[in-house]
């Protein structure tokens, strides 16, 4: 599985490919990317862009009369173990 922020900077290029500005996010537990998407968007823009967006853990589109179009795609970063999986009360 590749590194979530290598998937997120994989999704943001295919939808800058489309022509669609992205904004790449750190968060403690994810990587997010966003970007605007125009009322002008042809149909096979639509394909790619839902192709790039089904390499990420979700997505959504908010939309709004004020704000437009946004895509949020999120890519999950991986769980950190830890070598005291069994807690204090675990017997060797």
């Amino acid at each position: 599985m590749p590194v979530p922020g290598v998937s997120a900077a994989a999704i943001a290029a295919r939808l800058s490919a489309v022509g669609l500005p992205t904004r790449l996010e750190e968060h403690a537990r994810f990587t997010s990317v966003e970007a605007e998407v125009p009322e002008s968007l042809s149909a096979e823009s639509w394909k790619e862009v839902l192709a790039a967006l089904a390499e990420a853990d979700r997505f959504g589109l908010l939309a709004s009369c004020q704000n437009g179009r946004t895509l949020r795609a999120v890519v999950n970063k991986p769980v950190p173990t830890t070598g005291d999986v069994g807690g204090p009360s675990h017997q060797r």
